[in-house]
């Protein structure tokens, strides 16, 4: 008897295309990772090149959690305030604004 749960193949898929993604970012890597940590958190924060120019690669080694963000989306963290960050803090590994073909309460 195996178990499995539903979505399980969907999100065998997802977790290796994620990986997939991440290792050609990490193929086109420059200079070295710069390591930001704390008592809470640890961070490595790596540039990389892609097709649409540079991105910066900003991995959570500890959860495993990684983001690519381009140079509009970094200036964007820019523009939010503090309650924003809380808030994103508050609700670890979910969305501050839902898809609209996502369920919620």
């Amino acid at each position: 008897m195996t178990l499995q749960w539903e979505g399980e193949e969907e999100d065998a898929r997802a977790a290796r295309r994620a990986a997939a993604e991440r290792a050609e970012l990490l193929e086109h890597a420059t200079g070295e990772p710069i390591v930001i940590a704390n008592e809470f958190a640890e961070v490595r924060v790596l540039r990389v090149e892609t097709r649409n120019g540079a991105r910066l690669l900003i991995e959570a080694p500890k959860s495993g959690q990684w983001v690519a963000l381009c140079p509009l989306e970094l200036e964007a963290l820019t523009w939010q305030n503090t309650a924003t960050f809380s808030a994103m803090v508050g609700n670890p590994f979910g969305p501050l604004v839902r898809d609209e073909d996502e369920e919620g309460p």
